[in-house]
């Protein structure tokens, strides 16, 4: 049963107490929700500072929500933005909101979707979908369907009270997306090996993703102009720059394992590849918001627990899938995850739009089974 508070207090963040609150407020909706894993605060924080990227080509507003019987906390929050680069490619008004969260409240969530709604009006736009927090290369789509386990790295999670209140407040389906659950115990169809025999043939090369020093930082520029060539044309997707795509990968260096990210090359041009990930929500979750030295200890420790992975995504450039270069990623990426020494049980592939069909009956001819459902909302202004 929702309840409904009167009396509610909407605040614009503007000071550093008012940021503190901002974060305060996903250990309180998620106090008893085992499956939660939190976000490092910092992590969260550096969107919000001046020095962020994204204050060259947007703008965006905080808001919380405080508790009406103790207004030194608060109970909800929500941001709004404008990403330019989003409404050029669009060719439309289309602003964002994202960073969503809320206690079981449904005026409290409504108030802090009606203050996101009406700053948006205010910067002249006329459409708003979400949750995104400030692109969809980042944090985005709220969790639907399949809340009886933890979110795997980098995959968003929340109450499955949230959909009831956007579908109350009016707000439609934009679009799903689908995560896949892929159990590393059932051997491959032979399809698939007999596609990397015939990309090799052809001349396609694979190998492990650098991880060292320049190397590395040469794979990520690689990676970022394959991604901006593969997946120009993305739902509600606009390009990164190289700086933001470079900064991110290097926050992720540490954790890649080469096994399971293998690259494929044509003539020593990248032309394909498969993300992996070890689940690093495993011993995240036993850290808590805040990476100080216990935090470290803690992960490191937690770190041997990791028993599966995350596919973050399967590219291949289009002219080359007559050469089976997709099918042959997958079968290097499965290898990868299951060679001696490996600790993966199973692995996660996801998210992937509902109308992505040839890469969802890629997925599923290689035995992915849908198991969650995310969804991004869509309102009029």
């Amino acid at each position: 049963m929702l309840k409904t508070t009167t009396d509610i207090q909407i605040r614009a963040v503007t000071t550093p107490t008012d940021q503190e609150l901002f974060l305060d407020v996903p250990a309180r909706v998620y106090a008893n929700d085992s499956n939660w894993v939190p976000s490092l605060r910092s992590d969260v924080a550096k969107n919000f500072v001046p020095t962020n990227s994204f204050f060259s080509y947007g703008k965006l507003q905080q808001f919380i929500a405080l508790d009406p019987s103790n207004l030194s906390q608060a109970v909800g929050r929500i941001v709004a933005a404008v990403n330019q680069r989003l409404v050029e490619r669009e060719g439309k008004t289309v602003g964002l909101f994202g960073f969503f969260e809320c206690v079981e409240d449904f005026a409290i969530a409504q108030a802090l979707l009606n203050a996101a709604c009406q700053w948006l009006r205010e910067q002249g736009m006329t459409e708003v979908r979400g949750p995104i927090d400030l692109s969809t290369h980042n944090s985005c789509l709220f969790l639907v369907d399949g809340f009886d386990t933890p979110p795997m790295v980098m995959m968003p999670y929340n109450p499955c009270y949230y959909s009831q209140f956007m579908e109350r407040d009016g707000w439609q389906k934009a679009k799903d997306a689908y995560a896949y659950d892929f159990p590393l115990d059932k051997p491959l169809p032979d399809k698939f090996e007999k596609a990397y025999q015939i990309a090799c043939k052809s001349g396609i090369t694979f190998r492990p993703l650098r991880t060292k020093g320049q190397e590395f930082e040469q794979d990520c520029i690689s990676l970022y102009h394959l991604f901006n060539r593969a997946f120009a044309n993305n739902w509600s997707s606009a390009p990164r720059t190289e700086e933001e795509f470079l900064e991110e990968a290097k926050a992720l260096q540490s954790l890649v394992d080469p096994d399971v990210f293998p690259i494929a090359e044509d003539k020593e041009e990248m032309i394909g590849f498969w993300m992996g990930l070890p689940d690093y929500n495993i011993p995240l979750k036993q850290v808590g918001e805040k990476l100080n030295w216990l935090g470290i200890l803690k992960f490191l420790w937690y770190r041997r627990q990791i028993d599966q992975g995350r596919v973050i995504a399967i590219c291949s450039l289009p002219e080359y899938r007559r050469k089976m270069v997709p099918l042959a990623l997958i079968y290097l990426g499965m290898q990868g995850g299951i060679k001696k020494g490996k600790p993966y049980k199973r692995a996660e592939l996801g998210w992937v739009w509902e109308d992505n069909f040839p890469s969802r009956k890629l997925i599923e001819a290689s035995g992915g089974k849908i198991y969650k459902t995310y969804r991004v909302y869509e309102k009029g202004l």
